[in-house]
């Protein structure tokens, strides 16, 4: 069992940076893959970048490739996505979730796909 706790969501302007946090409770936190999702007013929970357990491996979604990068630390229990570059169809909240995957180099690209979930943080970028 793990609890995700995200914070570090508010408001910016188009082109400003922005960077989440999920810090993650237990002693297994360095056996998960990562995941980061989001949900804009309307619309469905899309997948925006994930990591696996040692953080070796990583992968986007198209719209955020090239302007946020996700990493984590094993040491604090927490994984963070820092947004660049930000655009007002960016605005969301974003989740972070998590799925046992040790040892392995791959990470759900799905929300089915995760097991824990964290509450979300709200991110609004405005034009």
């Amino acid at each position: 069992q793990v609890q995700l706790v995200e914070s570090g969501g508010g408001l910016v302007q188009a082109g400003g940076s922005l960077r989440v946090s999920c810090a993650a409770s237990g002693r297994t936190f360095s056996s998960y893959a990562m995941g980061w999702f989001r949900q804009a007013p309307g619309k469905e929970r899309e997948f925006v970048s994930a990591i696996n357990w040692s953080g070796g491996s990583t992968g986007y979604a198209d719209s955020v490739k090239g302007r946020f990068t996700i990493s984590r630390d094993n040491a604090k229990n927490t994984v963070y996505l820092q947004m660049n570059s930000l655009k007002p169809e960016d605005t969301a909240v974003y989740y972070c979730a998590a799925k046992r995957a040790y040892y392995s180099r791959s990470y759900p690209t799905d929300a089915p796909g995760y097991d824990y979930w964290g509450q979300g943080t709200q991110v609004t970028v405005s034009s």
